[in-house]
C-alpha cells in the first residue's frame, strides 16, 4: 500500500511532516480557494503549515501589471521587453492569506542569502522583490512560479482536515509543479498517484 493508500484507507498514521508534497483536494473540498485545488506544501510542523496553491490563475493581475505596481518595469513598457520566460509568467492565486505578497517557488539554481527557503531537493521559496526584479531582467531561477497570497493552517487544523479525507497528499515533482499547465495540475496530480477522479467521493473513508 502506497503512503497515499494508507491516508485515505485511515490504516496507518498520517505523515509528520508535508514539507515538499502535493495536497490535492478531494470533491468534499469546495469554496473559491480550494475547490479542485493543488497545494504545494513549503513549511509543516507542530506550530501549523503554510502552503501555495499552485493551479489557479489570478483574474486579477498579469505579471507586467504587477511588475509595474512595484516600480520594475516602467509604466509605458509592455510585456514585449521582458524575457521569454517573464512574459509568459502567470500570476497564481495563492490562497486566501496576504493576497497583497507575492511568493514565488522555484528551481534551486537560484539562492538568495538570508532570503531563499531550500523546501525539497530542487525547490525553493522566496519572497522578495529581488526575485522578481531578476525574473523580469532574465537573471532568475531557470523554472520558477509566482503566486499572490498563501494558505495557511494553526496547529493540528490540516492533520484534522486529512484525518476528514479532505485532501490526498503525494511527493511533488518539480518537472509537473514548473512545467504542467495549472489547468492540468490537479489531474496530473492525481494521475501520479494512479487515481481516477471519476472513482473518487466524498465520503472515502468513511463507513
Amino acid at each position: 500500500m502506497t503512503q497515499i493508500d494508507k491516508t485515505i484507507a485511515g490504516s496507518s498514521p498520517l505523515p509528520s511532516n508535508l514539507e515538499g508534497q502535493f495536497l490535492v483536494a478531494m470533491p468534499s473540498v469546495k469554496g473559491p480557494h480550494f475547490e479542485r485545488s493543488v497545494v504545494y506544501i513549503c513549511s509543516h510542523d507542530a506550530q501549523g503549515a503554510m502552503g501555495l496553491v499552485v493551479n489557479q490563475v489570478s483574474n486579477q493581475i498579469t505579471f507586467p501589471d504587477l511588475l509595474k505596481q512595484i516600480d520594475i518595469l516602467g509604466e509605458s513598457a509592455g510585456a514585449i521587453s521582458l524575457p521569454a520566460p517573464a512574459r509568459k509568467m502567470q500570476v497564481l492565486d495563492g490562497g486566501p492569506v496576504d493576497q497583497g505578497r507575492g511568493f514565488v517557488l522555484h528551481s534551486g539554481d537560484y539562492v538568495l542569502k538570508d532570503s531563499t527557503l531550500e523546501v525539497a531537493n530542487d525547490i525553493c521559496l522566496t519572497a522578495t522583490i529581488e526575485i522578481l526584479r531578476d525574473l523580469a531582467e532574465g537573471t532568475g531561477p531557470s523554472s520558477a512560479l509566482l503566486t499572490l497570497g498563501y494558505a495557511g493552517w494553526s496547529a493540528g487544523q490540516l492533520e484534522e482536515e486529512m484525518q476528514n479525507n479532505s485532501w490526498l497528499t503525494c511527493q511533488a515533482e518539480p518537472n509537473i509543479l514548473f512545467k504542467c499547465a495549472p489547468e492540468d495540475l490537479y489531474d496530473r496530480s492525481l494521475a501520479l498517484m494512479g487515481i481516477d477522479l471519476s472513482m473518487l467521493s466524498s465520503d472515502v473513508g468513511h463507513a
